[in-house]
């Protein structure tokens, strides 16, 4: 079954906000039998941005893997107006398979969420009319991509290009037109550009597809600072070091949308140099920072010492780096 997740109405301190736009969660493939409902409170920033997302369940129920979330936090509202005690609920509509609309799916096989899944998808594409996608698909011979550093990207989701075509019977591409898309117009003309410069083996084809993509433009940390929340009983003079550095991989939404945060994280220090007490004291723009900077802090240790330590705090910022556009940088940073 496949899996759509719509947002209802957005209330901040129990009045209704228009959002100016609100970022469409990723379908899943899932067996399920009825709907699932996901409820998140945040708030609105001066500059419209939705920040400290966390789900109605609380910070320790945040999947970091989970594009609701992570498709709220690249929502965009109106600049100018903070809100506060902000509420929506998103529910789900389950649709079977073969009727799932092509646009939708073509979105879904980019960037799948559950693999095992992903073949019973690409086979209705297979099957789409003109025989193209069918195995055996043509041979390329020579296949062009736009050049995507020339593209503008849009902060916090990917821009996509679904391409559809015949060949001829030199196999040129012939009648290249969008299919579906994000609606990203240089991404457009230079994918059905793209397309008519490639060339296939002889033999004439109707039906045929190809997609192109182009990762999120880093939504940047919120620029407020972590505040100083170092207890004044901490004893973590002397700093220790890490034996077993800290280490993690981004969270997967966030790191899809290429959407940058911090955590500041309070843990104690046995001895012996395990990590224990682990508390977040502030994450944004979302809890699924905190969460997994949590895990991060956990897996990690300090050298043995005769005392350990006490209440120290850690800040972790999440940045994404210069990278292709198929795999975003996705290091993690501490600043003591």
């Amino acid at each position: 079954m496949f899996l759509q997740w719509t947002p209802g109405e957005v209330r901040c301190s129990g009045d209704p906000v228009e959002p100016v736009m609100m970022q469409r969660p990723a379908a899943n493939l899932r067996y399920t039998k009825g709907s699932i409902r996901q409820a998140y409170h945040f708030r609105i920033d001066d500059e419209g941005r939705a920040l400290s997302v966390v789900s109605e369940r609380g910070p320790s129920y945040t999947a970091v893997t989970d594009d609701v979330g992570a498709a709220l936090t690249a929502s965009i509202f109106k600049q100018g107006a903070p809100q506060s005690d902000c509420h929506v609920e998103y529910r789900s509509t389950v649709t079977p398979l073969d009727q799932v609309p092509l646009a939708d799916l073509y979105l879904y096989t980019l960037a799948p969420a559950d693999r095992a899944l992903y073949s019973a998808a690409q086979k209705r594409l297979e099957a789409t009319p003109g025989g193209c996608m069918a195995r055996p698909r043509p041979a390329p011979l020579r296949m062009s991509f736009p050049d995507f550093d020339r593209i503008p990207a849009s902060p916090g989701t990917r821009d996509w290009a679904m391409v559809g075509y015949d060949l001829d019977a030199g196999g040129h591409p012939v009648r290249p037109h969008i299919l579906a898309g994000s609606g990203n117009g240089a991404l457009d003309k230079a994918s059905i550009k793209a397309v008519r410069d490639s060339r296939y083996v002889d033999g004439a084809r109707k039906g045929c597809l190809t997609p192109y993509w182009l990762a999120a433009a880093p939504l940047l940390s919120p620029l407020s600072t972590p505040p100083d929340q170092k207890p004044a009983n901490a004893q973590c003079a002397g700093e220790l070091r890490w034996t077993t550095t800290p280490r993690l991989i981004y969270p997967l939404a966030y790191r899809r949308r290429s959407i940058e945060g911090w955590a500041q994280i309070a843990y104690d220090v046995a001895p012996w140099g395990e990590t224990g007490n682990i508390q977040v004291l502030a994450s944004e723009p979302s809890a699924a920072f905190g969460q997994q900077a949590m895990q991060m802090i956990r897996a990690a240790r300090k050298e043995k010492s005769p005392t350990g330590a006490s209440a120290c705090v850690e800040t972790i910022r999440f940045v994404i780096g210069k990278a292709a556009p198929s795999e975003p940088q996705d290091e993690p940073i501490i600043l003591d």
